[in-house]
C-alpha cells in the first residue's frame, strides 16, 4: 500500500477531584472486532489477533516513567492524550476513543495518517495537551490510557483511577520505544518492534542514496514558533533521531545539546545554522500563532546574515517534520528527503 503524504510540556494543572467511575455496562462482542489494519508505510498490519495465546498474555505489568502498572485483561480502547500516542496507537490499529489536539482548532487527526476513519469512529475530542478534561476521559471509557509525564505527570493519579495508565518520559527524543511500550500493552509488542525494525532499514537506505549523490552533505533544522529566537534542533530531538538513522550527520562544531530538543539562535547568531541543507518551519499552521511565526520566519530570513548562508534552504511541513513526532511523521520525513534529492523513496510495494 502507498502510504499516507506525509514539544512543549501542558499546564500541569491539578485537577482535586474526580467523580467516581460508575458501573459500566460490559463491552459487547462487537469491540473486540472490527478492528482494521493500518500500514505505515510498509509496516505489518495492526489486525488485533484473535488467538487464546494474545489473550493468555494478560493479566501483564507494564514498567514505565511513573513506576509500573498491571493491565488486567487486553486493552480494545484507547485514550492517547498526546498525538504522537495518537498516532502510534492508530499505527498499531488500535481503537483510538479518547484523544487531545495541540490546540484548540486543532484537526483532530492529520492528513499524514491517511484514512483512519474505521479506527477513530467513537474517538471522543477530550480537550487541548495543555488541559484534557477528565470527565470527557472517563465518559470514553477506555481500557488503557496513555500520555508522557513531560505532558501530564500531575494528572497521573486521578488518569490512574479512569484506567490503566502508561506515561512515557517524554515523546521526542523517545518515540520509538514509547511504540514499543504501547505495543507490549496492547499485546502487540512484536508488531510494534516490526514497524520500527522497517522504518529503520527504509531510513538507512533513503540516506545512504542521498549520501551516494551528495557524499558531504549536512543538515540544520531551523523552527520559527514566533519568539524572540529562533529554534535550532538538536541531535536528541524527533528530526535528530531520523537524520540519524538516515546516516546524515550535523555540521561539525554545530551547538547541539543532549539535554534538550533545540538550541536558540538569536539573529545575531542565525550563521550557526549554515548546512548543506537548510530545514525550516513554522509553527501554528493557519492560527494567530501561525501567523506570528511565519512573521518571525520573514524578519530572519530578510537579515542580511541570513542572506549568507549557503546551503539549500527547504522549508517543510511543521505538523511532519515537527509535531508528529511519530512513526507515521517519520516516513513523511524520509519521503520528503527522498523528493528532495530523486531519489527512490524506498516506498513498500502495493
Amino acid at each position: 500500500m502507498t502510504p499516507p503524504h506525509w514539544a512543549l510540556p501542558g499546564d500541569k494543572r491539578k485537577y482535586t477531584m474526580i467523580r467516581t467511575r460508575s458501573t459500566r455496562a460490559a463491552l459487547g462482542a462487537a469491540a473486540a472486532t472490527a478492528l482494521l489494519a493500518l500500514t505505515a508505510c510498509g509496516g505489518s498490519t495492526g489486525a488485533a489477533p484473535s488467538s487464546a495465546a494474545a489473550d493468555a498474555a494478560y493479566p501483564k505489568t507494564i514498567e514505565h516513567a511513573m513506576g509500573s502498572t498491571t493491565i488486567e485483561k487486553k486493552p480494545l480502547r484507547v485514550a492517547t492524550l498526546d498525538a504522537s500516542y495518537t498516532d502510534a496507537a492508530l499505527a498499531l490499529g488500535a481503537q483510538v476513543v479518547a484523544y487531545t489536539t495541540y490546540r484548540k482548532g486543532d484537526e483532530s487527526f492529520p492528513s499524514y495518517l491517511g484514512d483512519v476513519s474505521a479506527l477513530t469512529k467513537d474517538a471522543s475530542n477530550v480537550g487541548p495537551l495543555a488541559e484534557p478534561s477528565l470527565d470527557k476521559i472517563l465518559d470514553a471509557e477506555p481500557d488503557l490510557i496513555v500520555s508522557a509525564k513531560v505532558r501530564h505527570e500531575a494528572l497521573y493519579g486521578q488518569l490512574s483511577k479512569v484506567a490503566p495508565t502508561l506515561f512515557s518520559k517524554s515523546t521526542g527524543p523517545t518515540w520509538k520505544e514509547n511504540i514499543v511500550m504501547l505495543g507490549d500493552a496492547l499485546g502487540k509488542k512484536e508488531e510494534a518492534e516490526k514497524l520500527i525494525a522497517d522504518y529503520q532499514e527504509r531510513a538507512k537506505k533513503v540516506g545512504a542514496a542521498i549520501l551516494a549523490k551528495k557524499p558531504e552533505l549536512t543538515y540544520s533544522y531551523v523552527r520559527f514558533a514566533g519568539e524572540d529566537t529562533a529554534r535550532l534542533y538538536s541531535s536528541t530531538s524527533f528530526l535528530g533521531e531520523i537524520m540519524k538513522d538516515a546516516g546524515i550527520p550535523r555540521p561539525k562544531g554545530q551547538p547541539d545539546s543532549t539535554e534538550k530538543i533545540l538550541v536558540e539562535l538569536s539573529q545575531e547568531k542565525i550563521t550557526q545554522a549554515e548546512a548543506g541543507l537548510i530545514i525550516t518551519s513554522a509553527f501554528g499552521q493557519d492560527t494567530a500563532e501561525g501567523d506570528k511565526a511565519r512573521a518571525q520566519m520573514k524578519q530572519f530570513m530578510s537579515n542580511p546574515l541570513w542572506k549568507t548562508l549557503k546551503g539549500q534552504v527547504l522549508n517543510v511541513d511543521d505538523r511532519v517534520f515537527a509535531s508528529s513526532v511519530s512513526l507515521q511523521g517519520a516516513h513523511g520525513v524520509l519521503t520528503k528527503l527522498a523528493e528532495t534529492y530523486g531519489v527512490d523513496p524506498q516506498l513498500p510495494a502495493k
